[in-house]
């Protein structure tokens, strides 16, 4: 199950407002959703971007993955996402490679 970090459209017409839901990527935009891990509202100046930060870490180190969007809203809130394919775990038990003498 692909789990995704992304935005769902609320509000009344043209005047959204979006949650920050974690869903399963194959369900619909405003479908079934697993958590909601915070708000986005685009209308005030500035936006407001409430964030649940310990959800957000938590679903992030279980492997979910921000759209590309929750991952700019992520970045403006001061919250920065582990870059892909690396851990901190596995860069600890990794040790450096000795040179094989020629």
């Amino acid at each position: 199950m692909a789990v995704k970090i992304r935005l769902t459209r609320m509000g009344a017409k043209k005047k959204p407002f979006y949650r920050l839901v974690v869903a399963d990527s194959r369900f619909p935009r405003d479908g079934r959703f697993i958590d909601v891990v915070g708000t986005y509202d685009p209308n005030p100046h500035p936006p407001a971007i409430n964030l649940n930060r310990e959800k957000i870490d938590s679903w992030l180190q279980r492997g979910a993955h921000p759209t590309a969007t929750v991952k700019s809203l992520l970045k403006k809130a001061g919250l920065t996402t582990p870059a892909a394919g690396t851990s901190p775990a596995a860069n600890e038990t990794s040790e450096p490679r000795a040179e094989s003498p020629a």
